[in-house]
């Protein structure tokens, strides 16, 4: 079965929703939506020193398995390749890691998994 896409406007929100319970833990924005031709990143975020690349994946339901399971390799891979042409953009190399940030149930009432370092480069 082919689930619909999310409006997006319902997109901006669950990433605005993501980005404050972020920011509340101590990671700070550096930028939204980073757009290139091999990918998107969600958001770009600074942990300290480190480099954070935010994958974020929103479920209604639990009925299709959470958000971060639906990252398989072909995503991760787009992922990798966006965050490389983001740095080669900025010209320098920190510290990275690659968060997934799973959103579930219904606007107002979302729970929110944060799993760092999800996966590796």
């Amino acid at each position: 079965m082919i689930r619909p896409a999310l409006p997006a406007e319902q997109g901006r929100e669950v990433e605005s929703v993501t980005c404050r319970y972020l920011e509340r833990a101590g990671l700070t924005l550096v930028t939204r939506n980073f757009r290139c031709r091999r990918g998107e990143i969600d958001l770009v975020m600074r942990d300290g020193p480190v480099l954070v690349f935010v994958e974020v994946r929103y479920r209604r339901g639990g009925s299709f398995g959470s958000g971060a399971e639906s990252i398989d390799a072909r995503k991760r891979l787009r992922l990798i390749a966006a965050a490389r042409y983001y740095l080669h953009g900025i010209g320098a190399e920190p510290a990275c890691r690659f968060d997934v940030v799973s959103v579930a149930g219904p606007p107002g009432r979302y729970t929110i998994e944060w799993i760092r370092n999800a996966f590796e480069a």
